[in-house]
């Protein structure tokens, strides 16, 4: 069974915490992490861009001049791509990016995701994470006692103060354990999950 060390705010180590291997120590998959992380970014695709084709640009109904005998090549309309003012060949439309993926290949994606922070060593526990009140000072103090720059901060349950405090962190990012998700997991280059939420995601994943 995998196993993570667990530390506290100051950076000490003050034991060990074993992680279930169906979610923590799962053979990788590379391609369902790329599809689940690609499904993320299309469906916060807003998909509003437009541009007008020929048939809807103004204008262009009269034939600019005779098929023959002007020394011109031929042309139709005014508004012909190839024209000034003229409409776009193949011109965006609005439309929806998002895509389906089945519930069961979302899972394996995060359960991958999540084994390769382990296997990378890029899991850390910590005891609690609690703060006074909204202190980005203080928060960043605990960041650099674990030693961490970028990172996903993975909560047990709603903490205003934790979550206000990283807040201002730009490369810092918090959620909840039951709202955990791929895309999060591998933008962020380590994960730094208190000891109630690891074992909040094993018991919503397991």
């Amino acid at each position: 069974m995998a196993s993570v060390k667990v530390y506290d705010m100051t950076g000490k180590e003050t034991g060990s915490m074993e992680l279930d291997d169906g979610i923590f120590a799962i053979k990788v998959n590379e391609h369902l992490i790329h599809m689940a992380v690609t499904q993320y970014l299309a469906d916060n695709r807003q998909g509003t861009q437009k541009a007008k084709t020929r048939s809807e640009v103004s204008g262009g109904g009269r034939k600019p001049w005779r098929q023959k005998g002007t020394g011109h090549a031929r042309q139709g309309s005014t508004r012909s791509p190839q024209w000034r003012h003229g409409g776009v060949v193949f011109a965006p439309v609005p439309r929806d990016y998002s895509f389906k993926l089945n519930k069961k290949e979302k899972r394996i994606a995060l359960k991958s995701a999540l084994t390769s922070r382990v296997e990378a060593d890029k899991l850390i526990v910590i005891d609690e994470l609690k703060l006074d009140g909204i202190k980005t000072k203080e928060f960043k103090k605990v960041l650099d006692a674990l030693k961490v720059g970028k990172a996903l901060v993975v909560l047990d349950s709603l903490d205003r103060n934790v979550i206000l405090s990283a807040r201002n962190l730009p490369t810092v990012a918090t959620c909840q354990a039951n709202s955990i998700n791929t895309y999060d997991i591998m933008k962020y280059s380590t994960v730094v999950a208190t000891k109630a939420a690891v074992e909040k995601i094993q018991e919503v994943y397991a």
